[in-house]
């Protein structure tokens, strides 16, 4: 087990990076907002116009962390920097994400191409700098292997979704009691199962017991994914990732013995600033909000679900995956 303590020099001022951009994703955006709070008339230039409207909808209280803020800023477009860098008010842009080594804390990872997460977070966790990765943490058995290898030699990391700390979810889990035995979950979900299925899994996973998580078969085909997972508990989890259902993003239902109930994901801000904050909270007392054997039978998931697509719907088992992860 890891040893625990401040994973910072001090934990009551911060200095974080911001690292990355990729097309769809404009996480630089709000999340350094989320940190820094923002100048409304730079941050109406920000190409997502989704994220200016709902940081607008937030008081002047609602952002930022006592002791802790984005100071350093690297997307794969040099613009993009700079404008983010106006709109969040980060006062450093850099040329190369590398130049942040030595003049931050940590860094955060905020681009949700699996693929590309070995190659970005690298530098950082073999420089020993804590990193906030975005979700997913990766998408193939190659690079889970590297993660967890790293996760072996005491490197510091997290990611997740933002649906782990989903507000609606949350009141659902409280009332569970009242469903009588639950039978099944479903879960809808848009764009690709490479970058937002893990929002449907992790959106899912906290209902259920960890470690209990046995197949899952995808009968989908290109944009569209139709996911069944069983869970050792005996529940069914059907998921629906089909690429424009944005009208149904994070739609999460219950049924049981007795009653059903359901929760839409809706607010993004707080989803956020819960997610951001437990990071900022590891990087003090170095407790990681939740273990890693839950990142890892995610990511195992997320793979069981490309490699069923991709081999025609065949049933996938968690242990063939755990079997090809063993050193």
């Amino acid at each position: 087990m890891l040893s625990q303590g401040p994973l910072v020099r001090d934990p009551t001022s911060i200095r974080l990076a911001m690292l990355g951009m990729v097309e769809g994703n404009g996480h630089p955006y709000s999340w350094s907002a989320i940190f820094n709070g923002y100048d409304p008339v730079a941050m109406a230039e920000c190409p997502y116009p989704v994220i200016p409207r709902y940081l607008g909808n937030e008081p002047p209280e609602a952002f930022g962390f006592p002791g802790a803020r984005v100071t350093h800023v690297w997307c794969d477009q040099r613009r993009d920097s700079e404008q983010v860098a106006r709109a969040a008010r980060i006062p450093k842009v850099v040329a190369r994400p590398e130049e942040v080594i030595g003049e931050v804390d940590a860094v955060l990872i905020a681009t949700d191409i699996g693929s590309e997460h070995v190659a970005r977070a690298r530098p950082f966790l073999e420089a020993g700098i804590p990193v906030f990765i975005d979700k997913p943490l990766c998408d193939s058995v190659e690079d889970l292997r590297w993660f967890l290898d790293h996760h072996r030699k005491g490197r510091r990391f997290l990611s997740s979704s933002c649906l782990r700390y989903c507000r609606e979810y949350s009141v659902l889990s409280r009332n569970l009691s009242e469903l009588g035995d639950l039978r099944l979950i479903t879960m809808t979900m848009s764009k690709t199962w490479e970058r937002y299925g893990i929002h449907a899994l992790e959106g899912v996973y906290p209902i259920l017991p960890p470690g209990g998580w046995l197949d899952l078969v995808n009968t989908g085909e290109g944009g569209s994914n139709m996911v069944h997972v069983r869970h050792g508990s005996g529940v069914e989890v059907h998921i629906a990732a089909i690429h424009d259902l944005q009208g149904a993003f994070g739609c999460l239902n219950l049924h049981g013995t007795r009653g059903s109930t359901g929760a839409t994901f809706g607010d993004t801000f707080a989803a956020f600033k819960a997610q951001l904050s437990a990071f900022v909270d590891y990087l003090r007392d170095g407790k990681p909000p939740f273990p890693f054997e839950e990142t890892v039978e995610l990511i195992t998931l997320l793979i069981a679900g490309i490699r069923s697509r991709n081999q025609g719907g065949r049933r996938v088992s968690l242990s063939e995956i755990h079997e090809e992860l063993r050193p």
